[in-house]
């Protein structure tokens, strides 16, 4: 674990349907904090991003928020964070969370979450970065996914290298394990 230093997450600004999504969003702040695993995110104060960031302060950890201009309204910026970035647009804010972490980890989310967690890793298959790429799978969340893209894989639409790029486990200790690696 000696090489990661801060660990990016992705994840709903929604709490979502199941109480499991909220208590895997405080399982992975406790991993962090307990790390020293500086947490990287989308800047938010509502939902699955909110509580993640409140559970790595709570813990004593780092939290560094990066947000884009036209989101930074009292009602979505988080104030009691380590370090606020406030980005010009979406783009910015992709790159300067990417750029300032050393690992990616997806909780669950919606498109926001995906379109992040699909540029990441499409960066990785094009070697811009080597950072590793992880899916906490909370209560079967993403199991229709990892079933997508392994049937990717059978159609020869993704190679099996490329596939191999993204963890997945469905605890936070496991994953950031795999990606310590």
């Amino acid at each position: 674990m000696s090489s990661l230093r801060s660990v990016c997450v992705y994840c709903g600004a929604r709490p979502g349907a199941d109480p499991a999504f909220l208590a895997a969003a405080d399982q992975l702040g406790d991993a962090l904090a307990q790390r020293s695993l500086r947490l990287v995110y989308g800047g938010g104060s509502t939902g699955m991003m909110g509580r993640i960031a409140d559970r790595v302060l709570q813990r004593g950890g780092a939290v560094t928020g990066v947000i884009p201009r036209h989101l930074m309204r009292p009602e979505l910026a988080h104030a009691g964070l380590t370090e606020l970035v406030v980005t010009a647009d979406m783009h910015e804010r992709k790159a300067t969370m990417a750029a300032r972490a050393d690992a990616f980890v997806a909780l669950p989310g919606g498109l926001g979450t995906m379109e992040e967690l699909f540029e990441t890793w499409t960066w990785g298959q094009l070697e811009l970065h080597d950072k590793p790429l992880g899916l906490l799978d909370v209560a079967g969340y993403y199991a229709p996914l990892v079933a997508f893209l392994d049937h990717a894989v059978a159609q020869g639409f993704v190679a099996p290298t490329h596939r191999a790029m993204l963890h997945t486990a469905d605890d936070a200790a496991t994953l950031l394990d795999l990606l310590g690696r």
